[in-house]
């Protein structure tokens, strides 16, 4: 299995996949190995660049940071939802914050798009500024919603999302982690079995919420995505793993950013892109990942063809 990451590692500069990425993702799939494509979007933004690509409709595709499962062809294989109590305490903790913030629900129609209401806001002018060209992208998905409190008791709540400078965020991140029920995603994430799942009872000391955070220092544009305690995209793909009957040395990891690090550190062998922030190429240096290439010179192709080469070990595969 190879699980990539899409924005700045499978998807360049220009919003798609490369021709060269592409022929590598079909190569692996002719010898043998699912391409798993795990990322921070939801299931229907993540198609608006694969849908046409020809992948694999059975093909793993792990959305919304690990909260959701689903197959390439929008088959439903796992969910974890936020639970009102969770995001009531986060809607009272984010305070100044709170003109950054936005909620997605899992709202995917059987052809893989989704409804208006997917995307709630209450106010606009701060996620304008920050993630501009995304909010207009995604305007036919966007409720307005005053107070958003009055948006939580809706079926299908996935995430919260903060959106700013990296500064800032920063500091949101460390003002929500002061409550001992967040977590930040480290190395290690918790097992979906130790944590709250369909609204069932947990003990009150265990984290009900994780941190994933996405910074793109060029842009100076950070992501604070606040999802269920447990998930993370490493969880995410060790259980597809595990689904499909592989240890984690047949899964090769390929990202760039810190809400990658969870798979980076799962599997078995793991490449982090050459666009990396500059800290996170030292976490990789200081973990034995593979440095890659850039985003912008189809540094995915390059991890997938050293693969199947046999210069990155994956048992099983044939090259």
């Amino acid at each position: 299995m190879i699980a990539v990451d899409m924005d700045g590692t499978l998807v360049g500069p220009d919003g798609q996949v490369s021709a060269r990425n592409l022929a590598a993702m079909r190569a692996a799939e002719r010898a043998g190995v699912e391409v798993v494509v795990a990322t921070g979007r939801r299931h229907s933004y993540a198609m608006r660049v694969l849908r046409g690509l020809g992948l694999n409709e059975a093909n793993g595709l792990i959305t919304s940071n690990g909260a959701v499962v689903r197959t390439v062809g929008a088959e439903l294989l796992s969910r974890t939802l936020l639970s009102q109590d969770t995001a009531e305490l986060l809607c009272r903790q984010v305070g100044e914050y709170r003109n950054a913030l936005l909620l997605t629900f899992d709202r995917v129609k059987e052809d893989g798009e989704d409804t208006r209401g997917a995307l709630v806001v209450e106010e606009f002018a701060e996620l304008h500024s920050s993630i501009g060209k995304w909010m207009t992208a995604n305007e036919p998905y966007i409720e307005h919603v005053v107070p958003i409190e009055d948006a939580l008791g809706r079926e299908g709540m996935i995430q919260m999302m903060l959106c700013g400078t990296i500064a800032r965020m920063r500091a949101a991140e460390a003002q929500l982690l002061e409550d001992n029920k967040v977590l930040g995603v480290g190395m290690a994430p918790l097992r979906r079995s130790e944590v709250r799942r369909d609204g069932a009872e947990i003990p009150a000391a265990m984290p009900e919420a994780a941190l994933h955070r996405t910074e793109y220092p060029e842009r100076d544009l950070c992501i604070v995505d606040i999802l269920p305690a447990g998930c993370s995209k490493g969880t995410a793909v060790m259980d597809l793993a595990e689904r499909r009957g592989l240890d984690r040395e047949q899964v090769l990891a390929i990202g760039d950013n810190w809400n990658d690090v969870s798979m980076l550190d799962a599997a078995g062998n793991a490449v982090l892109m050459g666009n990396a922030p500059e800290d996170l190429r030292r976490v990789a240096a200081a973990r034995g990942w593979a440095l890659g290439n850039r985003h912008d010179a189809d540094g995915v192709a390059d991890a997938i063809e050293a693969a199947l080469d046999g210069a990155l070990e994956m048992p099983g595969v044939t090259p």
